[in-house]
């Protein structure tokens, strides 16, 4: 775990300068904050398999979607000074790329639940424990659809609301973890 801990600085030292050097900085930004997800595994279980991998995976997609969101409403001052983002990337079509992320967050989080829940869980722990991947989904959903690119204040507000879109996501697991 402490190795794990130290792996993790690298992409914290890369994000600050990732937007000099990529249009995809957002990438960086989910490896550095969903590292948790691995370092939470390997501390709890001495190693690591598939299903926090998934889940980070998971994690880094849902930065894409919400940072992408984000990045909108500093998309002219970004442009003034020359630095990349994926709202940049994405221009006038953010659309389609955010609902990839959304789905493979989506689906990451569910194959993640279903790995570590294993062939013996509970179907109950199963149902609600997917319903927080499909739940948190439908949160995603429900900010692209109010999604506007051209306003800055309604950016900041879809990009606050993934507050609650984990809150969503752990509580399900949470309670599926108690079942």
């Amino acid at each position: 775990a402490i190795i794990a801990g130290l792996v993790a600085l690298l992409p914290v030292a890369i994000y600050p300068f990732a937007k000099r050097f990529t249009w995809w900085p957002q990438v960086f930004l989910g490896l550095a904050f969903n590292w948790g997800a691995l370092l939470a595994w390997i501390a709890h279980s001495g190693s690591l398999s598939l299903a926090p991998v998934l889940l980070y995976a998971a994690g880094i997609a849902w930065t894409l979607f919400y940072d992408t969101i984000y990045a909108y409403q500093d998309i002219e001052d970004d442009a003034l000074i020359g630095v990349k983002s994926t709202a940049r990337l994405f221009g006038e079509r953010p659309r389609p790329w955010l609902r990839g992320f959304m789905v493979a967050a989506v689906l990451l989080m569910s194959a993640a639940i279903i790995l570590a829940l294993g062939p013996r869980a509970n179907p109950l722990q199963l149902v609600v424990g997917l319903g927080g991947a499909w739940f948190f989904g439908w949160h995603m959903a429900w900010q692209l659809a109010r999604l506007d690119i051209e306003d800055a204040q309604k950016c900041m507000r879809l990009f606050r609301s993934n507050r609650d879109a984990g809150l969503i996501a752990v509580l399900f697991l949470a309670v599926s973890a108690l079942l």
